[in-house]
């Protein structure tokens, strides 16, 4: 691990840093990918099968929170802005889109790609969130909003769309 300034990292720094990359995946080519299929799609699937939907969104929500205080804390230790090592914003976006759907595999796959392509545009308020907010804040809301446009969207694919989306 590289180091962002001449001292040495702190213990509890360290630990953060590890929490917040979840491990090797932060440090993975297109991290924040690799982050949510690898372990977002496995976490999203225990929450979807064993927490009613308000609960869901509680821990949703929690999560975002404390992705937030990680990712502005983790910049800081990197001395980043947004670091693609930090995937906490990724999960917390991932678990917004998936909210209140059908846990199936044709609609986790396409809200997965969903999801990934819309944080990528970075659609409106995404991108003035992005551009103007460059604390852990603004980190984590830019990927709530892909999140919840893939929600809007997913929930009119399994209404309207093929049956066998809903499974």
């Amino acid at each position: 691990m590289e180091e962002s300034s001449a001292r040495r990292r702190s213990a509890g720094e360290r630990v953060l840093l590890a929490v917040g990359s979840i491990g090797p995946l932060g440090h993975a080519p297109a991290s924040g990918t690799v982050a949510v299929a690898v372990a977002g799609i496995p976490l999203a699937w225990v929450m979807r099968h064993y927490l009613t939907d308000g609960v869901y969104l509680g821990v949703a929500i929690a999560f975002t929170v404390a992705a937030m205080a990680l990712h502005h804390r983790g910049d800081k230790v990197l001395g980043e802005s947004d670091s693609r090592k930090l995937v906490w914003d990724e999960l917390a976006g991932f678990f917004f889109a998936l909210y209140a759907v059908p846990f199936t595999w044709p609609v986790v796959v396409i809200g997965f790609f969903l999801e990934r392509v819309i944080d990528i545009v970075k659609v409106p308020p995404a991108n003035w969130i992005d551009d103007r907010m460059h604390s852990g804040v603004g980190v984590v809301l830019d990927d709530v909003v892909a999140g919840v446009y893939t929600c809007i969207l997913l929930h009119g694919l399994v209404r309207f769309g093929p049956a066998w989306l809903a499974g």
